[in-house]
């Protein structure tokens, strides 16, 4: 699909949006269309509808044709390459003030090489013109209004499509959700620190009970001590590890990076122990799955992370002072060693121009069903509880005791499919909240 870059200029430049579509199955039961978008912000989302099918009933099926979307700025749309000589940018502030500065520094190079390549496409790159893009294809495929199904900061995009076009609207569902009231700014990074050292605490318990094999401690405290030891090594001299150093700054997104989900402790607990066998000299090679996993942080990539950067620092202006980030971390530090210095830390967004438009209030009274583990790391349960807030007309339904990100078509679970099956296929919302538990 073609679309304005700048809406205010629309028979200036274009901008191609690719798009993808899975056809209803059934021709008299279809409904519309289900947009979709899998979150990041900055993921691709052509692919997406795919793994949505795999929990949806032949009824909801039949109802709709599956869009899936690379949003401007990503991917197959203008996708955003800012040249980085690393894949994720996002790191740890470190231990010491001096390694602080450092990271400063490194996150104002990241923005200066974005406006240096991208200069004439981010001020466009934002997620109020994304949802005006989606509209556009609404428009385009003949369709009076949008059913949309979106994941993590696809939730977001999806409350701001809603917002801005209420009227073409049609089911929402919302899974993972982020508070519209605190996107983008530093407390949203600030808030996913306590949730992290409680799924780590949940981690250490889990590897203590299994100490004989894995050997990393008979205790949380045990298991603690050894993480938080690695950490302050890594600083003093970075750990070899393959092909690659890790240091005080990278160690937290690896365990970050593990956390989320309860079905991958077997594997951080692997990561850790080998981790810890490499800080005491023993040559240790990576498994595969880590070793991609470096690649993707440490090295350069042709698919970085430069449009998560472009399209958050577009929609939010982030606070400019480093004293100030350096002065919250060392206010949570006790509380949060691991993590309080990832989600605290300064990122690119501190040295953006200021962006083009406020960003979006959402209030509004568009029905919506909000789907969310309470323990989710990633999107953290009170921010399920903002959305909710914000879209009056919606219904929350929790998955108890529960860590993961990503529900519907992630992890199995029949009454989160039942409930988001049955409101799609025929517009039913629960009547009240509710809960489901695991399986």
């Amino acid at each position: 699909m073609v679309v304005p870059v700048d809406y205010t200029d629309p028979g200036g430049r274009t901008l191609a949006v690719a798009i993808s579509r899975v056809r209803a199955t059934g021709s008299e039961q279809r409904r519309g269309v289900l947009l979709t978008n899998p979150g990041g912000p900055g993921e691709s989302g052509l692919e997406f509808p795919l793994a949505l099918r795999s929990a949806m009933t032949a009824r909801t099926l039949a109802r709709y044709d599956l869009i899936g979307m690379d949003p401007r700025g990503v991917g197959r749309s203008g996708g955003i390459d800012c040249g980085w000589p690393v894949g994720f940018g996002v790191e740890a502030s470190g231990v010491d003030l001096a390694g602080y500065v450092r990271s400063v520094l490194r996150q104002g190079e990241l923005a200066a090489r974005c406006w240096a390549r991208d200069g004439d496409l981010l001020p466009h790159i934002s997620t109020r013109n994304t949802a005006r893009d989606m509209d556009v294809v609404r428009a385009a495929l003949g369709e009076p209004a949008i059913s949309y199904f979106g994941t993590s900061y696809g939730t977001y995009l999806g409350a701001v499509y809603a917002q801005l076009f209420p009227e073409r609207s049609d089911r929402m569902v919302l899974d993972s959700a982020i508070d519209p009231t605190a996107y983008g700014r530093s407390a949203v990074q600030a808030d996913r620190g306590a949730p992290n050292e409680a799924a780590l605490d949940d981690w250490a318990d889990w590897v203590a009970a299994l100490a004989t094999e894995y050997g990393l401690g008979v205790t949380r405290r045990a298991v603690r001590d050894r993480i938080e030891d690695l950490i302050g090594r890594a600083a003093q001299a970075p750990i070899p590890f393959g092909p690659f150093r890790i240091d005080d700054h990278t160690l937290p997104v690896v365990l970050y990076l593990a956390l989320g989900d309860t079905r991958r402790y077997p594997d951080l607990a692997v990561q850790v122990r080998q981790l810890a066998d490499a800080a005491n000299g023993l040559t240790v090679r990576p498994s595969p799955q880590l070793e991609r996993q470096l690649a993707l942080i440490l090295m350069a990539q042709p698919h970085d992370l430069s449009a998560l950067t472009a399209i958050t620092c577009g929609d939010v202006s982030a606070p400019r002072d480093p004293a100030a980030y350096w002065r919250d971390i060392q206010a949570v530090r006790a509380a949060q060693p691991v993590f309080g210095p990832l989600f605290g830390n300064i990122n690119p967004c501190a040295f953006w121009p200021t962006p083009r438009e406020p960003a979006t209030v959402v209030s509004n009274a568009v029905r919506a069903l909000i789907v969310q583990a309470d323990g989710d790391t990633r999107a953290v349960y009170p921010g399920a509880v903002g959305m909710h807030r914000a879209l009056s007309a919606s219904r929350l339904l929790t998955l108890r005791n529960t860590v993961v990100h990503g529900l519907f078509g992630n992890l199995p679970n029949r009454c989160v499919e039942e409930v988001v099956n049955v409101y799609l296929a025929d517009g039913t919302l629960p009547s009240a909240d509710g809960v489901c538990d695991p399986e």
